[in-house]
């Protein structure tokens, strides 16, 4: 019995809604963010531009200008403490209000 699953369209996943993109790390949701390079810039010292909706309009502002974009996740350092043991510091993905 072939227990794979289809390799056609319905096992794509789900087509981003235009909002930012979620994706997950270590079970953690995280909102990215998209930005292009500020002028005169350089990838070796990646300086944040304008920000841009999505990240498919990040690729197409790419594509025309022949520059990268950069994408962001934002985190911030919270203690968390296991079982009465000593405290830990994790990340903690940052929501965006």
């Amino acid at each position: 019995m072939d227990n794979r699953s289809p390799a056609g369209p319905s096992a794509a996943p789900a087509a981003n809604d235009g909002s930012n993109r979620r994706k997950r790390r270590n079970g953690v949701e995280v909102s990215l963010r998209y930005f292009l390079p500020k002028s005169g810039s350089s990838p070796g010292v990646p300086e944040l531009g304008p920000e841009v909706a999505s990240e498919g309009e990040a690729l197409i502002q790419s594509f025309k200008s022949g520059q990268p974009f950069y994408t962001l996740a934002v985190w911030k350092a919270v203690p968390e403490v296991n079982g009465g043991g000593s405290p830990v510091i994790v990340k903690q993905a940052v929501t965006r209000n």
